[in-house]
């Protein structure tokens, strides 16, 4: 899934390997996806992109919005997979979106899960994609130690550590799969409450934010994710599905994995306990 260190890398790439190229077709999915959303008729994506260049990449939190000349957006978000693929390269059977580029490259664009697609000018009122565009994520300078204090003082008192990071949307681009380390460098457990944290812990949890997604981003995202070239991530998760066997890196105990709130958690029990 894109978090914020994804979408980042995603923009730097596409900055790097598609600027300035011209589109030459856009094509519609070959194998539709029931959770694949797209704004709009996807069929009239080729007309309206179609001789217009890119003019840049950004990242939003969760999204990745690239800009055609002519005041043309697209960004997509979530579950989607997106690839360069070099003149000649075959693209794989199913997808759910290819833009060809008059270089004989292309993007293709497929959705394991769920994901969303979506070509615009400049108006596109969607209520994830508004707040992502607007708002500041972790990384951002206006994310000071006074900006996370008062969120955590918008949340009732009960609130888990979990429920806290990847809610609401109050850290943008941050959600259940970046949360796993933030949590574990900071000691806290992903179903601690937040009335049971001090001050000194709160600050420490907001330092692990801060330093994990930037070292996240720094590498390129993480491990568990692939980049533009279907590479892996450069920052080795700690907590994840790749590591779950391997034992905890500070004391060596067992890292448990769990169902909470729509999603797994990983911890370490003895570093991370559940205080009440």
């Amino acid at each position: 899934m894109i978090e914020l260190p994804e979408s980042i890398t995603y923009a730097s790439m596409l900055n790097q390997y598609i600027l300035g190229k011209t589109v030459a077709a856009v094509c519609p999915p070959s194998a539709p996806h029931k959770f694949c959303w797209f704004h709009g008729d996807v069929n009239a994506y080729d007309s309206l992109l179609k001789g217009k260049s890119v003019e840049r990449a950004d990242a939003y939190g969760i999204f990745v919005e690239i800009t055609f000349e002519g005041g043309l957006y697209l960004n997509f978000n979530d579950g989607v997979n997106v690839r360069l693929l070099e003149e000649g390269e075959k693209p794989p059977k199913k997808y759910q979106l290819l833009i060809a580029f008059d270089d004989g490259s292309a993007l293709v664009f497929t959705v394991a899960m769920y994901g969303g697609i979506a070509c615009h000018q400049g108006e596109f009122d969607n209520e994830y994609y508004l707040k992502n565009r607007a708002g500041i994520t972790p990384l951002d300078p206006g994310f000071t130690e006074e900006y996370f204090l008062k969120l955590t003082e918008s949340v009732k008192p009960n609130t888990s550590a979990k429920a806290f990071l990847a809610t609401q949307q109050r850290f943008l681009g941050l959600g259940n799969g970046t949360l796993q380390d933030i949590l574990f460098y900071a000691g806290i457990h992903p179903k601690r409450k937040l009335v049971t944290l001090s001050r000194e812990e709160l600050l420490g949890l907001l330092a692990s934010v801060k330093k994990i997604l930037g070292e996240m981003a720094e590498k390129g995202g993480r491990d568990t994710e692939k980049n533009l070239l279907g590479q892996t991530g450069g920052y080795a998760t700690v907590m994840s599905r790749n590591t779950q066997t391997s034992g905890c890196p500070c004391c060596g105990g067992q890292i448990v994995k769990e169902s909470y709130m729509g999603g797994s958690v990983y911890y370490c029990p003895d570093c991370q306990p559940l205080v009440k």
